[in-house]
């Protein structure tokens, strides 16, 4: 029956090869951002589909059960070490935009520890009249009594950044104020900034959208008289820029030229200008350690003598003498990979994944040599770092399973020693509910591992309703974690849940991603397609239990499966996606990402994405699944083109499908969690009616 089953999908995908579309673009106006025209297209196709979802008696239910999860007071509030203190960004019901406060590290550890308000983002919304998106705070180290508050309007990557002060919890009068803009800058010392932003010339930004002119701000400089410190060709992708301290004072700035997504060259800013840093190009800094820099390699770093650091290694370099050799820290076996990698004021910490399972690692130099320890944390679980900080060695990191819920771990760098502080409780029942790790063979014979989240006993007659998950891209790490709204909405009423680690991801190092990388892309598909059908080999589900869900890369992924295998699925779920790959590279941010999809402008390279590009290839005559299609207006990263221009092809295809476009929240599920709520339940009422009824 199992030969039978998968030669019958085999023979239906053959015959469902009928030419794609090959005239001028007609729905090339839906790529105005928010013009008129547009945004009554937006209005009319919003309203349409949500008249079907909300009529369900069941989204109503779903969106108070994510509202209850996404506001509830009992949240493990994520710290963030700053200043000897510990700071947090907090949203509920009362704050819906947000509060950033602060307590004690001692007072952290209590049930309900006492929070001092620093900044109220509603109160800051309201008296400005602007809907502000928290997006972070860079702060001047070690003082760190100033830092830099990036705020967004509606969620989307432009940002301002205004200077605030620590001391007071104000906004400084007359201080550092740079305007809406795809900004990077940092601290050169407490009264400069070295600012990459749009500076109104035509050269300030890449045509993939980013700032590639930095140039010093003095303090109480306006912006026109900032002198010019680097530029970068508007061909490459960005100019990316950090102030990096230690415990004991060393700085350095370092200025990073991407060549493309993955390949920065990279130098220190000096009293002389800049230095080049004799590092690969596919490579990232993590922080200063007792005036190392300590690099993450993305690619075998060779040096004299037919040495070689291997890719995916963490290595360090000496800034007394930046241009002596580096010196190995840590290289993964073939089954690990580096995830994060940070540090403290005397060691090097970092997530290495084996076999897709993670451990932190606390790497400490004797004055010889490097040396490890792995901390003590729950097995089989995914963890990470939440915070670390310059000054100290004290470390947050977190522990998460499908089954486990969050966990905050206080940790000693220096003794490692690990004490649990935070537990969050129980979102869902998963009473009688375990997780199985299996493999698929993919079509080159490569062993493509996957979770499997499922009530224990389940009857392995094709039956249950299953939702598959993955991305395969940019180096990204797909590891279990514990998400209380799919237990809820999904798990609880019976459904599986499948996490797939397909190649493009970062799980098994640098090569899994490059396996999958430009015309090779296929692999990745090809690795998805074959854990469904592993899927339904088992007789875990069939296709018409079958769903599949993807967000940005993973909405690519979502429609190459809906136009190659449409016979697989009953249901796709493609959010904030990538789907005209032939115009990828005009739309929003999409140049950045040539060195992960190719370029319409060399030609294999334009034959592939030819041959592959969801949008261009809907077809007529084929039985598509109805999708369910979901984008945001404020998304300048992708872009909310893609997914409108897929839309309205369906609809000349009299194909049925289900929109939605949030207003707000840039690249993302919703600015907040009331639009949070409201995209989770759009969502889980189309899995439910397609997989359960």
């Amino acid at each position: 029956m199992r030969l039978s089953l998968l030669a019958a999908l085999a023979v239906i995908t053959t015959a469902s090869q009928a030419a794609p579309m090959t005239h001028p673009d007609p729905y090339i106006w839906l790529e105005d951002f928010s013009g008129p025209r547009v945004m009554d297209w937006v209005r009319a196709e919003n309203a349409r589909s949500l008249a079907v979802l909300t009529a369900d008696p069941r989204f109503k239910t779903f969106h108070d059960q994510v509202l209850a999860i996404a506001e509830a007071h009992d949240r493990i509030p994520a710290p963030q070490l700053l200043a000897g203190s510990v700071y947090n960004f907090w949203q509920d019901a009362s704050h819906v935009r947000g509060l950033w406060r602060r307590t004690t590290i001692a007072d952290y550890r209590n049930a309900n520890p006492n929070w001092t308000t620093v900044l109220d983002l509603d109160t800051l919304a309201k008296t400005e009249k602007a809907n502000w998106v928290w997006k972070g705070a860079t702060c001047l180290e070690p003082a760190e009594t100033r830092c830099l508050i990036a705020l967004s309007d509606g969620g989307e990557d432009a940002i301002t950044l205004r200077e605030f002060d620590l001391t007071t919890d104000a906004f400084v009068p007359g201080g550092f104020n740079i305007p809406r803009a795809k900004t990077r800058a940092d601290w050169e010392d407490k009264d400069t900034l070295i600012v990459a932003t749009d500076w109104g010339t035509p050269d300030s930004m890449s045509h993939s959208g980013y700032a590639v002119i930095a140039k010093r701000l003095h303090r109480g400089q306006k912006l026109a008289d900032a002198t010019l410190v680097t530029k970068s060709p508007q061909d490459h992708v960005w100019l990316e820029l950090a102030g990096l301290s230690d415990g004991a004072g060393n700085h350095v700035f370092t200025l990073a030229d991407g060549l493309d997504f993955f390949r920065n060259r990279h130098a220190l800013l000096t009293a002389n200008g800049t230095h080049p840093l004799a590092i690969p190009d596919k490579a990232s800094l993590a922080g200063l350690v007792d005036n190392l820099l300590v690099v993450q390699v993305n690619e075998v770093w060779k040096l004299p003598g037919d040495k070689t650091i291997p890719a995916g290694a963490i290595a360090t370099l000496d800034m007394a003498n930046p241009d002596a050799p580096p010196t190995l820290v840590f290289a993964p076996g073939p089954r690990q990979s580096v995830d994060e990698v940070a540090v403290t004021r005397h060691h090097i910490i970092a997530t290495v994944n084996d076999n897709v399972r993670g451990r932190i690692m606390v790497f400490t130099h004797d004055g010889a040599a490097w040396h490890s320890r792995t901390l003590a944390l729950p097995d089989n679980v995914a963890t990470g770092i939440v915070s670390t900080e310059s000054r100290s060695d004290t470390i947050y990191v977190a522990a998460s399973g499908f089954l486990q819920p969050n966990s905050v771990w206080q940790a000693d760098a220096t003794t490692g020693a690990v004490e649990l502080i935070k537990q969050s409780p129980t979102r869902f029942d998963a009473t009688g509910m375990t997780v199985d790790q299996f493999e698929a063979t993919s079509t080159d014979g490569t062993k493509i591992p996957y979770f499997v989240v499922h009530k224990t006993g389940m009857k392995l007659d094709g039956s249950n309703p299953t939702l598959l998950n993955a991305y395969g891209g940019f180096q990204i790490s797909m590891t279990p974690s514990y998400s209380g709204v799919l237990g809820k909405l999904w798990l609880e009423h019976g459904g599986v849940f499948v996490l797939a680690n397909i190649r493009g991801g970062g799980e098994f190092g640098p090569a899994w991603h490059e396996a999958a990388l430009k015309t090779k892309r296929q692999k990745a598909w090809d690795d998805f397609t074959s854990v469904g059908r592993d899927l339904i080999a088992r007789k875990i589900t069939s296709p018409h239990r079958l769903g599949i869900l993807g967000g940005s890369n993973g909405g690519l992924l979502m429609g190459v499966q809906f136009t190659q295998h449409p016979e697989l699925w009953n249901a796709v779920v493609i959010d904030v996606p990538l789907l005209d790959m032939l115009r990828f590279e005009k739309i929003a941010a999409g140049a950045s990402w040539v060195a992960e999809y190719g370029s319409v402008t060399i030609p294999d390279q334009k034959a592939f994405l030819e041959k592959t590009s969801p949008y261009n290839n809907l077809r007529a005559g084929v039985k598509y699944p109805e999708p369910l299609i979901y984008t945001t207006t404020k998304d300048d990263r992708v872009g909310p083109q893609h997914a409108r221009k897929f839309a309205a092809r369906l609809a000349e295809l009299k194909v049925p499908y289900l929109y939605y476009e949030a207003i707000e929240g840039g690249h993302s599920a919703g600015a907040n969690a009331k639009e949070v709520s409201q995209e989770k339940a759009i969502e889980f009422t189309y899995l439910t009616r397609k997989l359960m009824d």
